[in-house]
């Protein structure tokens, strides 16, 4: 019992506050090409198949991996001697972000759904390059003490941010129209522009790639191979990184299948925009803060392999309450239930999943060696998923989330070949 009271105190750390705000401002733009999208194109009455295939325009979240080399090892010209290599890099790109988020602002589904298409997909290549610097910032800035809580408290300020972005959105849109509301959202990004500039520079030394940075074109290839080859080969000499890799797209597969047309369940069940803001927005963030929180405080109690099988089973499970949910109809008394039990679950296992490939990282190639890993986590909520609508379309809603319940299994498959494997590699290192 000590051991548990005493893992809580990894929450007091004083870096937990910047990482944090920076959750926040990179959470701040994914429902705007999410959830928050799939509303504002089911109101303007887009068929279901189109409004799931929407979620390709996530593709850049999946493919980061192949710039994130450039932003990983590139110092900006006289920004980054001011200010550091990491927060030179995270203004930029606040920068570009905010201009992308107010140019989907102002476009029209109605007129010209292809214009949204490529002004989301601008916003979602833009998120994804922020992501990957606020990853590295995290990962350097923390030490292995505290790795599991700064990934927890990370994605406390992503899911506010998520919060925040989700129910205001959906009031002011209400109110003032979307264009006003995706305005609102771009503004919230300026929360991580403050917090950099109160933010030191993480303490690291020099990656090996931007200590080769090509002076003359003749060192050109000996960088891109330190600064893109290397990390990718560094990861390639763990032991089963294959299986890792695939598991690391099927682990939250289930997850994102239901999760890409929760929007439009909703809306078609019966429930308003104000009760979809009050339930699923609140009462759902309050659910997810306290499976992050559950989900940090397991990890720092016990195993990397037994939260993840935990959370995994519990995620799984949790599908079928949205199957109920679709059978009983627009109850507001049961969305509540359905939303708390999905919401910390799905917590639970983002916290742990998280502090998992965080702990796969080499840190002497951060940016790129995490990218790569979340990279092919998203293929999960972007390409996998965007055939949902469809799926729909085609079995009705109950069958569909008995179907995303069954898209966890693969996942936990991995899990057990991985957990199974860990005690040989354990013994190997001892030996």
């Amino acid at each position: 019992m000590t051991r548990w009271i005493s893992a809580l105190s990894v929450y007091r750390d004083k870096r937990i506050l910047s990482i944090t705000l920076l959750g926040f401002s990179s959470g701040v733009p994914l429902l705007l090409t999410a959830s928050i999208l799939q509303a504002w194109l089911t109101q303007e009455n887009v068929d279901l198949t189109s409004i799931g295939l929407f979620t390709l325009v996530g593709l850049p979240y999946t493919l980061k991996f192949l710039w994130a080399p450039v932003i990983d090892n590139i110092r900006i010209p006289v920004l980054s001697a001011l200010i550091g290599r990491r927060r030179s890099w995270l203004l930029l790109l606040q920068a570009f972000l905010i201009a992308a988020t107010l140019a989907l602002a102002f476009s029209d589904p109605k007129a010209d759904l292809f214009h949204v298409a490529v002004a989301a997909l601008v916003v979602a290549f833009a998120s994804a390059s922020y992501d990957i610097i606020v990853d590295a910032f995290r990962i350097e800035i923390c030490d292995e003490k505290n790795m599991a809580a700064g990934a927890a408290t990370y994605v406390y300020g992503y899911r506010v941010a998520m919060w925040l972005t989700g129910f205001s959105s959906f009031v002011i849109a209400d109110y003032f129209g979307w264009t006003i509301s995706y305005m609102v959202m771009a503004a919230f990004i300026l929360i991580g522009t403050v917090t950099v500039l109160f933010t030191a520079e993480p303490e690291v030394g020099e990656t090996a790639a931007e200590e080769k940075a090509p002076a003359t074109a003749n060192a050109y290839l000996d960088w891109l191979k330190t600064s893109v080859i290397d990390p990718f080969l560094n990861f390639m000499g763990k032991p089963d990184w294959l299986i890792i890799l695939l598991f690391t797209v099927l682990y939250k597969f289930g997850d994102s299948l239901a999760g890409a047309m929760t929007n439009p369940f909703y809306l078609q069940t019966g429930f308003t925009l104000t009760e979809i803001a009050e339930i699923v927005k609140t009462l759902g963030t309050v659910a997810i803060f306290g499976g992050l929180f559950l989900g940090g405080w397991l990890l720092a109690a016990t195993t990397m392999y037994k939260a993840l099988w935990i959370s995994g089973l519990l995620q799984m499970v949790s599908n079928l309450m949205f199957a109920a949910q679709a059978a009983i109809g627009p109850d507001l008394s049961f969305l509540a239930l359905t939303i708390g039990i999905e919401n910390v679950a799905s917590g639970m296992g983002t916290a742990v999943f998280v502090a998992y490939l965080s702990s796969l990282c080499n840190v002497a190639y951060t940016a790129t060696q995490y990218a790569l890993l979340t990279s092919l986590m998203a293929v999960a909520r972007t390409v996998l998923v965007s055939p949902a609508g469809w799926l729909v379309e085609r079995t009705g809603w109950i069958e569909f989330f008995i179907i995303t319940t069954a898209a966890a299994l693969p996942g936990l498959a991995l899990l057990w070949y991985l957990s199974y494997r860990q005690p040989i590699e354990q013994q190997e290192e001892a030996a």
